[in-house]
């Protein structure tokens, strides 16, 4: 590493700070410091590079255009930094941390509620949360693992196999009894709820009963099966849900099966990893878990 082309920690900091305000007087006001302080290290920022990172026009600051590419690149830097160093702060007196990235509703509906029991033989780990809704490169970043749904293919990964998933018409009981809904024919003619990373969930379905897929694009769109669920819920129309997903609305029946016949989607939920951290003994350890925890009958496929 060329040491002698690192500009100072304060330097970056007092730029970054005055490019996110286009203020000099903000930057300060910010960072505690006086408008001197930040003119000073950011002219001598500028003497490092060899060019000009900022321009006056009409008395207000501007970025100029290398000004905005070093901004961009200074902003990802101090943000990495500093989560690595919240990271090792974390991890201070023997703790461990898992940082793993999740599918929102999967998270929310069932690992949550099941991560006490993880905690519990685990008195010194600690798992973070992040939201990661499609595959992306471990290389350099500071997630370890990832539930994933889909296909097992990820580069530079291992996929393993938690539990494949299978979906179920719901409706409250309310709606359920204006409707009709007693076959499969009276649910296609409903109003129908659908997740917009599954767009052709109905089609399917309606493939499966043996009948004409026309009807099956109406109704409206969500991005998560939180909101479906809610939907559903609130008697808006018909939800084809992973059972795992409204355990707690079925339980309190705000929620009803139409069917007791699920769809097999065809896809399935995955423990991913980065190779590098095959040997990680927290990696194996929750990959283990969530296996096992998979494998009940309250597990997620829900075909029983």
């Amino acid at each position: 590493m060329a040491r002698d082309l690192l500009p100072s920690i304060g330097a970056l900091v007092a730029f970054e700070s005055a490019a996110r305000h286009l203020s000099f007087s903000r930057a300060a006001a910010e960072l505690h410091l006086t408008q001197g302080a930040i003119s000073r290290q950011v002219r001598e920022l500028e003497t490092r590079l060899g060019l000009a990172l900022f321009e006056r026009i009409n008395q207000r600051v501007f970025l100029t255009d290398a000004g905005e590419a070093y901004r961009q690149e200074v902003a990802r830097i101090l943000a990495d930094l500093a989560a690595a160093t919240e990271r090792r702060m974390a991890s201070a007196g023997g703790a461990e941390v898992l940082h793993l990235a999740v599918l929102p509703t999967f998270a929310a509906r069932w690992l949550v509620p099941r991560l006490p029991k993880f905690l519990a033989g685990h008195s010194q780990a600690t798992v973070n949360f992040t939201v990661r809704n499609e595959p992306f490169s471990f290389e350099g970043g500071p997630l370890d693992a990832a539930i994933h749904f889909g296909e097992p293919t990820w580069p530079g990964a291992v996929c393993e196999f938690l539990c494949s998933e299978a979906v179920y018409p719901v409706a409250s009981p309310a709606f359920r009894d204006r409707h009709g809904l007693g076959t499969a024919r009276a649910i296609a003619e409903a109003p129908l709820l659908h997740q917009s990373s599954r767009p052709t969930a109905w089609a399917d379905w309606f493939a499966a009963e043996g009948l004409s897929a026309a009807g099956a694009w109406r109704g409206s769109r969500f991005d998560q099966f939180s909101m479906i669920a809610e939907a559903a819920v609130a008697g808006l129309g018909v939800a084809l849900m992973p059972r795992f997903m409204v355990e707690a609305e079925l339980a309190a029946g705000r929620l009803v099966l139409l069917t007791g016949r699920p769809l097999d989607v065809g896809k399935a939920y995955w423990f991913v990893y980065p190779e590098a951290k095959a040997r990680s003994r927290l990696v194996r350890a929750f990959g283990d878990w969530l296996k096992a925890e998979t494998a009940t009958p309250s597990a997620p496929p829900a075909g029983s």
